[in-house]
């Protein structure tokens, strides 16, 4: 074993990297006679197969948050972190049956679009402006940090050239082709993806048991740390204020989930350009049954490169390479990229190109969401409300390179993060409650009225505030009350909701608003298909948490 690239690894990574490169540019080619218009460049003229829809929503989703992160909380935490992926299968049924119709039938190009037309336009532009910020200083940033850290790990490349390289590979294809170059290398990210984490899972578990295979390596690590397989935890866990047992189940996990997947443009943005409705949904129920998969590739690599680091015989086995770079508990994001040094030559290479899809991937999708939220909501709306085709795809590329540089200024100051998937979760935990009780009653409550709907995004903010003062030291009095972040954002939605009713109710005395909207009968219907996928995707998951309750 080598904790050095050689020439097979180079090899593979360059060919893939040539690959993404090329179907990207090929798809972005302006078809003869027809130059890019708005709905080819955002919504890929509206012609995503099923099973791009789902491969797409996977790549978009898994970055270098899951594979470095992830991870991390893996090593730090134990399996209970593999619960933001299963509620996460779930959450994307009840968005497939329940939100997509709406979307689709609105005809939408972005969530904020939808925020115009049941409130206003002056909602809009507050959440269209509060999203431009949270992809480029949080999410964009923190994908090019965790990403130029891997890279940082394992070539020894340093920071700031790994933060350049990753912006310029993922720039070169989606700011040209917009989201039909996104979505369709994101079929090829995904195989990368999930072969080049099966391939890390299958070498830690091997290294685990000394050479006799998964189910041995899967029994020495169980065996070994079996309080790391706890997806319930109870409050004599450290991590209890990370993940607080029923709480995840029952409470604020859903905000995140359902936030993230049914309002999050850069989510979303992928069903809203299926051929039909019918397409969108198979699409959705892929994309469930791949994160059924995913703590597979990130979080059981996490738990066995606990159990590695903490056994002396193994750590003799693997030799003086098993200290460079090595995790602990306070630099538990080291986990994924420690393990990636013992691969063998060639497979080396095979799961690095994974790690470089998930961060590419996820990158592109932000940057192609980013730029089409600016252009649609705020350049056409304000600035230039005539705009050609031609104008307004050129103002998206601009905006995505803007927003891009802007990301690669602020990646290297997140330097120094513990477990940055939790550390991303409780950033974004602090909006997404009110955003969540925003869009929640103003699709299915007719009488939410726009300025209900201000009030309580705007007051949203200080509630959460209040939770997170009592969790930054000042449990102690009596006027804060100090509760785990994740029960923060079921409290804080919950009071954001009774305050929009509130103020509903005040201002229209019972009436239904004018913008409410009418759901026609037979809208959640859905195919046989989605139906039993989803019950077996259920009946799958409930199995996981019976068997791996306490």
């Amino acid at each position: 074993m080598t904790s050095s690239f050689e020439f097979w690894d180079y090899f593979i990574f360059i060919a893939y990297a040539f690959l993404i490169l090329g179907v990207g540019l090929w798809v972005s080619r302006d078809k003869k006679g027809h130059q890019k218009n708005a709905e080819d460049y955002f919504l890929a003229s509206k012609s995503l197969p099923w099973w791009a829809i789902g491969a797409s929503l996977i790549a978009a989703n898994i970055s270098a948050e899951q594979f470095i992160g992830m991870s991390g909380s893996g090593f730090a935490v134990g399996l209970a972190i593999a619960s933001y992926e299963w509620m996460a299968a779930i959450t994307l049924l009840i968005v497939g049956k329940y939100f997509l119709p709406i979307f689709i039938e609105k005809g939408l190009y972005t969530i904020p679009e939808f925020v115009e037309k049941r409130y206003s336009t002056n909602l809009k532009t507050i959440l269209a402006v509060f999203w431009i910020a949270l992809y480029v200083f949080v999410n964009l940033a923190s994908v090019l940090y965790l990403g130029s850290l891997a890279l940082e790990t394992i070539m020894g490349i340093p920071m700031v050239y790994g933060v350049i390289g990753l912006a310029l590979f993922a720039a070169a294809y989606s700011l040209y082709g917009g989201l039909s170059a996104v979505a369709w290398t994101d079929v090829i990210q995904v195989i990368f993806l999930v072969l080049g984490g099966l391939v890390t899972t299958y070498l830690a578990l091997n290294t685990v048991s000394d050479g006799n295979g998964v189910l041995a390596g899967l029994q020495t690590v169980y065996e070994a740390v079996p309080e790391k397989f706890v997806m319930i935890l109870d409050e004599s866990n450290p991590e209890y204020k990370n993940l607080p047992g029923l709480g995840v189940l029952v409470g604020g996990l859903w905000v995140a989930n359902l936030y993230y997947w049914g309002f999050n443009q850069y989510i979303i943005q992928r069903t809203l350009a299926a051929k039909s409705l019918r397409e969108s949904q198979k699409g959705i129920i892929l994309a469930a049954f791949l994160k059924i998969v995913i703590p597979v590739i990130v979080v059981v690599p996490g738990i066995a490169a606990y159990v590695m680091i903490n056994d002396a015989e193994t750590m003799n086995r693997l030799g003086d390479v098993a200290l460079n770079n090595a995790p602990s508990l306070e630099q538990a994001d080291k986990a994924y990229p420690w393990l990636l040094q013992f691969l063998p030559t060639g497979l080396k290479g095979v799961a690095f190109a994974a790690l470089a899809a998930a961060v590419v991937s996820s990158l592109a999708s932000m940057l192609n969401s980013t730029s089409t939220i600016f252009t649609m909501d705020i350049y056409r709306q304000y600035i230039n409300k005539n705009a050609t085709d031609k104008t307004t795809v050129n103002v998206g590329r601009l905006s995505a390179a803007v927003a891009l540089v802007i990301a690669c200024i602020m990646a290297p100051l997140l330097g120094g993060i513990d477990q940055a998937f939790q550390f991303i979760q409780e950033y974004t935990g602090l909006v997404s409650p009110g955003i969540l009780a925003v869009f929640i009653l103003g699709l299915f409550w007719k009488k939410t009225t726009n300025k209900a709907a201000i009030i309580g995004a705007l007051v949203s903010i200080p509630i959460a505030l209040y939770f997170k003062v009592a969790q930054n030291g000042w449990s102690s009095s009596p006027v804060f009350v100090d509760v785990p972040f994740m029960d923060q954002m079921g409290y804080t939605a919950i009071l954001t909701m009774l305050v929009i009713v509130a103020v509903s109710l005040l201002q229209n005395k019972g009436e239904e608003d004018p913008k409410g909207i009418s759901l026609t009968k037979g809208i959640f219907n859905t195919s046989s298909k989605f139906n039993i996928g989803a019950f077996a995707a259920m009946i799958i998951i409930a199995a996981i948490y019976a068997f791996f309750w306490s």
